[in-house]
């Protein structure tokens, strides 16, 4: 990795209720898909961590950074985490790449992309598909995290939408990818059973 590659934090501290379990350890092609997301990661970025409650463990050796606000609130908590983590763990970094732990099928030049759309020191990069934005996987300013501190602190200030709104940001459009059974969002979230065997499909056709 080279030292300016930049840190990013999988962010896995949902509740997967319509998975009935925790999707992040789900067996995605005979690994846990948790594992699957630091794959498509890895040659991208530099410092990779995972948000996620403590005692998370899927087999993966990576520094856990728990939410510092208690009771779960949404990935801005994990966001935030993540930025203080950053900022204590890797000096000089001015930026911190989310994603979440059900998108196995991330682009490989996700990072590269959204670091050349950055217009500005304080502007949120989104990335975005078939004209849908997608918050969770974005390039955050590590400046931001005493505003979202500040935000999160109101119990009603839990959307991700609603802070991105306070700062400048910018999104850019990935393509699906063409596969032979059929268009592949490329940030396709695995939400249910359903969403998991259909994941399970395009790795078959990709891996061959």
């Amino acid at each position: 990795m080279q030292d300016r590659a930049v840190p990013a934090l999988i962010l896995a501290g949902g509740l997967s209720r319509r998975m009935g379990r925790d999707k992040a350890s789900a067996d995605l092609a005979g690994k846990p898909m948790i594992v699957r997301v630091a794959e498509r990661l890895r040659p991208q970025i530099g410092a990779l961590a995972i948000n996620a409650p403590e005692g998370f463990a899927v087999g993966i050796d990576l520094p856990l950074v728990p939410d510092t606000i208690a009771g779960r609130p949404g990935p801005l908590a994990g966001v935030l985490a993540g930025l203080r983590h950053t900022a204590a763990m890797t000096p000089g970094k001015t930026h911190l790449l989310t994603v979440p732990a059900d998108t196995p099928f991330l682009p490989l030049d996700l990072v590269t992309r959204l670091e050349s759309a950055a217009a500005a020191p304080d502007q949120i990069v989104l990335a975005a598909s078939a004209g849908q934005v997608h918050p969770v996987v974005a390039l955050w300013p590590l400046s931001l995290a005493d505003d979202l501190e500040a935000w999160l602190a109101a119990p009603e200030n839990r959307r991700l939408q609603a802070f991105v709104a306070r700062h400048p940001s910018i999104a850019v459009d990935f393509p699906l990818l063409a596969t032979p059974v059929g268009k592949l969002d490329p940030f396709f979230n695995v939400n249910t059973p359903d969403d998991l065997a259909t994941a399970e499909r395009f790795f078959e056709v990709l891996a061959t």
